[in-house]
């Protein structure tokens, strides 16, 4: 029986000495010039292999998967994690042997990097609006609205009021119109890009520097904080601007005396619509659940879109006066209930009494201020419900300054805005007493021992560990494809290099129908995949 000549025997046979039927055998595939093992013969033999250090599979062993892996045991293959994770890599290892496009790697690759870095496509779009209105930097440019405050008035302007018009030392003011959107809509890009750089540059280093080494822990974390640091810097300015206008520390006389109040300085019309821009991204937060869902999400939906239709209506009939009282109140209030929630999650010492120190302040913002506003608004009301005539209001929306409806003069302060206005605070506070409820609840738990987790979380305590250790192991798996990638075409190119006119040797199949994990040589059999 004729036997295969090994590497060696031809390559020491003289020209002379060789046969013909040697020139008509198959040409070996040339050695690896980078292994340094030499000639191995091959056998049936369950010597550990090189890279793996596990031994070769013989006739006895148990059946391989697709990716050269011997099958999880049943009540392995049982658990829902162990299957969902084996059908990722096999949807990634599918989608490894599929030709692509030219493009079709490079869109795979940012769409990973977006997913990793979130704040890259917002940083770009700032940067397009910034350079398309750097090539011609004039108000005539249309992107002019969306960077800089749009409308304003000359001094003399009749839509001021008379008494700013008198003082030659009064600051600009700015008109309202539909520009306004485009600077709302354009801020919401920038607030996402501030929220998600700082969240994950900034506050997950943080987070790491504390020990927190569980996902979730971290990601409640972040949001927290970032909440913290933008209400920590608006409410300041809020504050600022109130006490530059008729309803310093929540006058609400202040709030009819001068409607309709149609015009306003660079500070208090910024303000008014950055606060619109960071609810309306906040809005999309939700929708896009960026954010873990907790037991009252469909309540924060609600006052989300309570809120929201507070500024739109308040802004375009001119009750911006006390949407500026309504603001200040929640600033404030957010504020130190997400400060106090990172000192919890920081577990600092003093979170009892900064705890404590918040429920007086919510219920002082969002409670007794707010129902000050309501009382200031009220509702017509009647000494004898059989007599229309006897139908009045003692409320100051009513009886400070003009209440009719006269579209010419935008004067809006009339029943009907009375009505609406009522309704959506009152929906207002009824949310805030409900939350009231959550905050009473854990304030007993701290007082009682400490706290632990947040009411209004799903078991948030439960799901750290196992949220956060899935995590590493998706992370884990996504960069051991990347590195088998690599190696992948690595081991192509030295295909396509040592071998002659793109020729494939034995036992290897196309690029299209190969498994990018092992490459089989007929003299060495070397495994590739880098395991774990």
């Amino acid at each position: 029986m004729d036997t295969f000549p090994t590497v060696a025997s031809i390559e020491h046979t003289s020209p002379s000495t060789a046969t013909a039927p040697i020139d008509n055998m198959p040409r070996p595939r040339p050695r690896r010039t980078s292994s340094a093992v030499g000639d191995v013969l091959r056998g049936d033999t369950s010597v550990s292999a090189l890279s793996t250090m596990e031994p070769a599979p013989t006739f006895d062993s148990p059946p391989l998967t697709p990716n050269g892996q011997p099958h999880e045991p049943r009540e392995l293959q049982a658990r829902p994690e162990v299957r969902v994770a084996r059908e990722q890599r096999e949807r990634a290892r599918r989608r490894r042997r599929q030709p692509q496009a030219w493009w079709g790697d490079h869109y795979e690759r940012w769409k990973e990097f977006s997913f990793r870095h979130t704040w890259a496509n917002p940083l770009i779009i700032i940067l397009l609006v910034l350079t398309l209105y750097g090539v011609y930097p004039y108000p005539t440019n249309p992107l002019s609205s969306a960077i800089f405050l749009s409308y304003p008035l000359d001094p003399s302007d009749p839509l001021i009021p008379a008494a700013i018009r008198a003082n030659p030392t009064a600051p600009l003011h700015y008109g309202k119109g539909r520009k306004d959107i485009a600077f709302v809509a354009f801020y919401i890009v920038v607030l996402s890009f501030t929220r998600e750089f700082i969240m994950q540059r900034i506050l997950r280093p943080i987070a790491r520097w504390f020990k927190m080494t569980s996902r979730s822990k971290q990601n409640r974390f972040l949001e927290q904080s970032y909440t913290g640091i933008y209400f920590g810097i608006f409410s300041p300015y809020g504050l600022y601007v109130m006490y530059h206008s008729p309803v310093w520390y929540f006058n609400t006389r202040g709030m009819y005396e001068t409607f309709p109040n149609r015009t306003h300085d660079a500070l208090f019309k910024a303000y008014y619509l950055l606060q619109a821009s960071y609810w309306a991204q906040q809005a999309l937060v939700l929708v896009m659940l960026l954010e873990k869902p907790r037991k009252d999400f469909k309540e924060l939906v609600g006052h989300h879109v309570v809120t929201l239709s507070l500024i739109a209506l308040s802004y375009r009939f001119h009750f911006t006066y006390m949407g500026l009282a309504v603001y200040i109140t929640h600033d404030i209030s957010d504020f130190f209930l997400a400060t106090s929630k990172t000192f919890s999650y920081l577990e600092a010492s003093f979170v009892t009494p900064y705890f404590s120190f918040f429920i007086a302040v919510w219920v002082y913002t969002r409670h007794y201020t707010n129902l000050r506003i309501l009382r200031s608004i009220g509702l017509p009301f009647s000494l004898n419900p059989n007599n229309p005539a006897t139908t009045t209001t003692l409320s100051e929306f009513a009886t400070l300054g003009p209440f009719e409806l006269n579209w010419e003069t935008q004067q809006y302060k009339c029943w009907i805005s009375q009505y609406i206005t009522f309704s959506l605070l009152a929906c207002l506070q009824a949310i805030n007493v409900f939350w009231l409820w959550y905050i009473a609840k854990v304030a007993v738990k701290v007082w009682n021992g400490g706290l632990k987790k947040d009411e209004r979380s799903d078991d948030e305590e439960d799901d750290d560990e196992e949220e956060g250790e899935w995590e590493v192991e998706e992370e884990e798996r996504r960069r051991e494809e990347r590195e088998q990638l690599l190696v992948d075409q690595q081991i192509r190119r030295e295909l396509d290099r040592t071998l002659p006119n793109g020729a494939l040797p034995n036992g290897v199949a196309g690029k299209e129908n190969q498994a990018p994990i092992v490459a089989v040589d007929p003299v060495v059999k070397v495994e590739t995949k880098k395991e774990k």
